[in-house]
């Protein structure tokens, strides 16, 4: 069984990560961030991708997405993404060149149990570079969307109906997961994941994506995340 480099694979959910080239800002005023997510929900459709979750800091994006039975949706549509941004950039400072690095990172997820904690890991981003002492102050990432204070076009994972009966039920069990602390090996399983093109998920997944994709992949030591009642 061959070894393999970047595994994506269609209708599983992948967190991804793009920088700017040499980490150099790609968002700086107001308008550069809301471009970017119009970008996003108006291609999203196009490209057959469904958003999970997502989160723009100064100089790269965390993005949560799935890919539909065709998979060369996903990669169309960052380089899309990432051309239209580039364009507007030079433009507005009169330059050229590129803006993105020119490979994003990724990882497979394993949908019940580590797409909600991805989330969390996403949207925790601005905390973690303490930008922000909660999430809920920060306009650029799908926190808003997850507990009904903006209005929402993210996708919806049976995963996130499944936290409560209602709307309001479902938004009170998010926010509790969300201020609920991630334990260390919790964030350090999914950055290593997504640093080393790995599968954010335990060792039966990891079996079953091998099964899947034909590949041999790497195995490391894996948690599982835990959502109580009263969580």
């Amino acid at each position: 069984m061959p070894r393999v480099g970047r595994v994506i694979l269609p209708n599983y959910p992948h967190h991804i990560v793009q920088r700017g080239h040499n980490r150099q800002a790609v968002f700086v005023e107001q308008e550069d961030y809301e471009r970017y997510l119009s970008d996003l929900q108006e291609l999203k459709d196009a490209f057959g991708v469904k958003v999970y979750a997502y989160c723009l800091m100064t100089n790269h994006v965390h993005l949560l997405l799935a890919p539909d039975e065709s998979v060369a949706g996903l990669s169309q549509l960052m380089k899309t993404l990432s051309e239209r941004m580039t364009r507007y950039r030079n433009r507005l400072e009169g330059r050229s060149g590129t803006l993105w690095e020119c490979r994003f990172k990724s990882s497979v997820v394993q949908s019940d149990a580590y797409l909600l904690a991805c989330s969390r890991y996403i949207e925790l981003n601005p905390v973690r570079a303490k930008l922000v002492c909660h999430a809920a102050e920060y306009p650029w990432s799908s926190y808003t969307q997850h507990v009904g204070i903006a209005s929402r076009w993210l996708d919806v994972d049976p995963c996130f109906d499944a936290l409560g009966g209602s709307d309001e039920e479902r938004h009170e069990r998010y926010r509790g997961f969300l201020n609920q602390a991630a334990s260390d090996g919790e964030a350090q399983l999914i950055r290593e994941a997504l640093q080393r093109g790995q599968l954010t998920g335990n060792a039966r997944f990891v079996e079953e994506i091998e099964r899947i994709a034909g590949v041999r992949i790497e195995r490391r030591g894996q948690g599982r995340p835990r959502l109580t009642q009263e969580e």
